[in-house]
């Protein structure tokens, strides 16, 4: 695979185990997969420096904050220049109820998943907001009914 590093028996343990619970210890981590404090410490560190481990964070209850509602959001930019995506994109990236972006092949320029407290929210961002935006030339939602999975482990 493009990209990607050989990793060992251990480093995919302690892989697994810092997206399961990344407020370890070192020690809790190196008795969980069978290494000492200071080996684990230095792959972490390894780990962390070829980019593997990016960023330690919490991850938030998103009805709990008033963030429920998830909408699938297709776009289509009006034209393909550089300088459109590139607004574009730069507007998404300043958006907090922008959760995820991804850019498309197919009949879709753009696959968005936005969150919002509710239908109204979500009709506010889009018709003033998204929809306002110079690059977008069109969008479709779909509203997400229920979870089913959801999850921000990779499979290591």
């Amino acid at each position: 695979m493009k990209g990607s590093l050989l990793l060992d028996p251990v480093d995919r343990r302690i892989l697994a185990e810092l997206q399961a619970d990344a407020s370890l210890s070192h020690a809790e981590l190196a008795q969980r997969v069978g290494s000492s404090t200071a080996s684990c410490w230095r792959r972490i560190r390894s780990l962390e420096a070829s980019g593997v481990l990016i960023a330690t964070v919490r991850l938030v209850d998103a009805e709990k904050v008033g963030c429920g509602v998830n909408v699938l959001c297709n776009i289509r930019v009006r034209d393909h220049a550089r300088g459109t995506r590139a607004d574009f994109e730069a507007f998404i990236r300043s958006r907090p109820e922008v959760m995820e972006c991804y850019s498309m092949s197919g009949d879709w320029d753009y696959l968005l998943r936005v969150v919002a407290a509710d239908v109204f929210d979500y009709e506010h961002f889009l018709m003033h907001i998204l929809l306002d935006q110079p690059s977008v030339g069109g969008a479709s939602s779909h509203f997400a009914l229920s979870l089913t999975k959801y999850t921000t482990a990779m499979p290591v």
